[in-house]
Parts: C-alpha cells; sequence; structure tokens
C-alpha cells in the first residue's frame, strides 16, 4: 500500500512531466503569445504554477523560495520577488516574456526537486499538521498540498491546450 506522500510524490512529478510537455521545444515568442486578447501565455502560466509551488512547500517546509535564492534574477521580470501571479492583471500577465524554455523549465525542475525532497520525508501523520489559521476551518498540510495540485494541473492543462492551438 501506497502512502499519502507516495500519492502525492506521484501527483507532483505528473505536474512536472505535462510541465516539460506543455513547454518543451517552444521558443520565446510562442511562449509569450496570447491565443486571445487577454488570455494568459504558457510562459505565464508556467510561470505562475511554478511560484504558487514554490512558495506554498517553502512556506509548509521552512525553506527559502528557490526563486528567492537566485532564480528571480536570472528571470530579470519587472516584478516584486514576493510575486507569485495571484490576482494579476492582463497587462501584469503581459510583462512575463521573453522567457525561454529552458528558464522555465530549469526553474520548474528545481522546485520540483524541494518538493519531492521534502514529499519523501512526510508522515502519514504529518498531513494532519495545520499549516495555517487563517481560514475555517484552518488548513492542514494534506488540504494545502492537496490545493496546490489542483492549482498546478489547471494551469499545466491551460498551458496545454494553448500549446495545442499555436502548434
Amino acid at each position: 500500500m501506497s502512502s499519502a506522500a507516495d500519492v502525492f510524490r506521484t501527483a507532483y512529478a505528473d505536474i512536472a512531466t505535462a510541465v516539460e510537455a506543455a513547454v518543451e521545444g517552444l521558443d520565446p515568442e510562442q511562449l509569450a503569445q496570447r491565443p486571445a486578447p487577454g488570455a494568459n501565455t504558457i510562459a505565464w502560466l508556467v510561470w505562475h504554477l511554478t511560484r504558487v509551488q514554490d512558495d506554498h512547500v517553502a512556506e509548509v517546509a521552512g525553506l527559502e523560495q528557490v526563486w528567492t535564492s537566485g532564480w528571480s534574477d536570472r528571470f530579470d521580470l519587472p516584478l516584486a520577488p514576493e510575486e507569485i501571479g495571484y490576482g494579476m492583471t492582463s497587462e501584469q500577465v503581459g510583462v512575463v516574456r521573453g522567457l525561454t524554455a529552458e528558464q522555465l523549465l530549469g526553474y520548474h525542475r528545481a522546485v520540483h526537486a524541494v518538493t519531492d525532497e521534502y514529499l519523501a520525508g512526510l508522515s502519514d501523520e504529518d498531513l494532519d499538521r495545520v499549516v495555517d489559521e487563517s481560514w475555517d476551518p484552518p488548513v492542514t498540510l494534506g488540504v494545502r498540498l492537496t490545493s496546490v495540485v489542483g492549482d498546478d494541473f489547471q494551469h499545466v492543462g491551460q498551458a496545454a491546450y494553448v500549446r495545442g492551438l499555436l502548434t
């Protein structure tokens, strides 16, 4: 029987595989192309899903974010280092451009490695730990990790759809 941590590791590995398929081989112009006015780009979708995963996993693991440990400098985006993309306007989404597939995939791979290492050390009991008391009911680690999985799968699915429209 698999542990809950094993299930999470599989889910996050599946996200990483889907990110590779959505991004690999695309040039910066394709990554920044909007399928319709105001729509999200592949670059933004992948940057955002990776930022959310990085931010949320780092917080519950007590680690520095991969983004703030050097990756933000490699992207050189006109955004605050703590920005994760939540609630961005269409104009703000548009500044996530000029990125290469290698940048997006490198950042996602680095975040996935940290995520996987963290998940490998969890027990089923760890998932009941409350990580956010600002909600009613308070959010447990298991709920937070599930929330990130759901968000990431939605966004990588959108990126794959946009790729299909462009190619």
